[in-house]
């Protein structure tokens, strides 16, 4: 008679990190933005890509980073950033919005600097419902007299 041993998985402890955490939005993006305090690595990461890699061109990057050079901080924090929704324009707006809330919770002296920018402002314009007999949201048939 033998007896089978089952060995336990050796499970790795996890570290619990503690973070700030706001939400950013523009038409249909949403980005949720954490700043992890006590990290020592200062680095942008959206969607698990660097910075670089997710936003193509010079443009966008320059948008992302906007608010950390408003206020000036060349050693900042880990941020990583989930982002969906939208197109990657309003995506870059939606992250600009997040990063500028989470870094009024980790410096509130940095509020009239980022207000004076107006990087607190939520663009609220989003598209228009299509309504039912017209081609687009407004865009109706041609009308004819006769």
């Amino acid at each position: 008679m033998t007896t089978k041993t089952t060995e336990k998985p050796k499970t790795t402890k996890r570290v619990r990190r503690t973070y700030l955490y706001a939400v950013g939005r523009r038409k249909s993006a949403v980005a949720r933005v954490r700043l992890y305090e006590n990290d020592k690595e200062s680095s942008i990461v959206i969607n698990e890509k660097k910075i670089s890699e997710y936003a193509t061109t010079p443009e966008i990057q320059r948008i992302i980073e906007s608010p950390l050079k408003v206020v000036s901080l060349e050693k900042f924090p880990k941020i990583t950033i989930k982002v969906s929704g939208g197109g990657i324009m309003s995506q870059a707006d939606a992250i600009k919005l997040g990063i500028a809330r989470i870094l009024l919770k980790f410096e509130p002296k940095y509020k009239d600097l980022l207000k004076a920018e107006k990087m607190f402002t939520r663009d609220p314009r989003v598209k228009e419902r299509k309504k039912p007999g017209l081609k687009r949201a407004r865009k109706a048939a041609q009308w004819s007299k006769r």
